[in-house]
């Protein structure tokens, strides 16, 4: 069996104005460290992760310091404009080989749980298919009208939240991601842009911890999450 060479690229280039704060969110700290400090720990508890890819931005004043005592793990590109300029960022910056997979995680989603990750890894290369985390939609659907109307009610049987990290096969996402932008495609995150050239993507279930700190109000619920986190880790 070919042994599977498993990276994560982190995009951490953006500046999260729903937030509010006088600083990117990935550095608002919660329990005595930074949002991507929780992102960078988890993913390093990934064994079968060898190396991690973040994709800052060039005037970013605060990431040396803080992916420095990773500096062993952690390899720091710039990042773009867009989320899918960052992750293409870090793409060019890993070694191309046909058995080579990265696992695209967002900066600000610190409360994945790993035995999550380890699941999605297992089903990507058991299927050699590419997949996401995710969540089936439990609350009913609307659609506004552009005015803060409803405008219909969609159907929520079959819908999905679609998380990170999102693992793919390093040339096939390359590929998948250069030609979107190319072409001015919209790409959300990953599994759009390989929606985009036709390849299949597999929706492995999350639990619905792994939020998104996009609001302050997230920086309360991540909190419980990290604590429960780290005290069922000491049961």
């Amino acid at each position: 069996m070919t042994t599977q060479n498993i990276i994560a690229v982190i995009p951490a280039a953006g500046v999260g104005r729903r937030m509010g704060a006088n600083l990117p969110k990935q550095y608002l700290k919660i329990l005595g460290k930074t949002i991507l400090e929780h992102t960078i720990l988890k993913l390093i508890s990934v064994k079968q992760i060898s190396r991690i890819v973040v994709a800052a931005s060039k005037s970013d004043p605060y990431i040396a310091d803080i992916i420095k005592p990773y500096s062993d793990v952690i390899t720091l590109v710039e990042g773009g404009q867009e989320r899918a300029d960052s992750v293409l960022a870090g793409l060019n910056a890993i070694e191309a080989s046909a058995n080579t997979w990265v696992l695209v995680h967002d900066a600000a989603r610190p409360c994945v749980l790993t035995a999550d990750i380890n699941n999605l890894i297992s089903q990507c290369i058991k299927l050699e298919r590419g997949g996401i985390l995710a969540s089936p939609v439990a609350d009913t659907m609307k659609r506004d009208d552009g005015n803060l109307n409803i405008s219909k009610t969609e159907q929520r049987k079959g819908m999905w939240h679609a998380y990170t990290p999102q693992m793919f096969k390093l040339l096939e996402l390359k590929q998948a991601i250069s030609k979107g932008l190319a072409n001015q495609a919209e790409i959300t995150d990953e599994a759009s842009a390989m929606e985009y050239i036709g390849k299949p993507v597999l929706l492995v279930e999350s639990n619905n911890c792994n939020i998104k700190v996009t609001r302050p109000d997230d920086l309360a619920l991540a909190e419980f999450f990290l604590q429960k986190s780290i005290e069922s880790n000491k049961e």
